[in-house]
């Protein structure tokens, strides 16, 4: 897979320690289907369907994927999970500015700190100087490096909002 050059700012934050993945099965398997089969990402997975991304998440590429856990939409305010599955294109907002149509391995983004873009056409801002990554000033990457056939996954602690 190509890697991309990380864009360098000034923006910072604390990081907190990433882990390797153990989980979630082969490199064969798309984004799509390691999410599907991993269970701390069903809400992200509902999501996904709810908001016809499916295919495409599924499809040729080198996506970067943030990917919240349950536990992270569960921490939205009451009531903004079930207004986004209510609101689709608003949903595929937020969902698109979890993914990058680049491939942004950990090793890309560790002892930087920069902005990835995003499908949804804004940027992500990324700190990965001491031992994680953070992301967007609080939102941490708790596993690093989950690699699908078409692109990497890297699951957070938090759901990204674009500004």
């Amino acid at each position: 897979m190509h890697r991309r050059k990380f864009l360098t700012t000034t923006a910072g934050a604390a990081a907190a320690t990433l882990s390797t993945p153990a989980i979630l099965g082969a490199q064969s398997a798309t984004i799509v289907d390691l999410a599907a089969g991993t269970p701390e990402l069903s809400t992200l997975v509902t999501a996904v369907q709810a908001a016809g991304l499916v295919d495409t998440l599924s499809g040729p590429g080198n996506f970067t994927v943030f990917a919240p856990t349950n536990r992270a939409f569960d921490h939205l305010p009451h009531g903004v999970l079930d207004g986004l599955l209510a609101d689709i294109p608003a949903l595929t907002n937020v969902l698109t500015y979890h993914v990058s149509a680049d491939y942004y391995p950990a090793s890309a983004i560790l002892g930087q700190r920069g902005r990835i873009p995003t499908v949804q056409g804004g940027f992500v801002s990324a700190n990965g100087q001491g031992s994680g990554v953070v992301l967007n000033h609080g939102i941490n990457v708790t596993t690093a490096d989950v690699m699908a056939s078409n692109g990497v996954v890297h699951i957070i602690d938090g759901v990204l909002l674009p500004g």
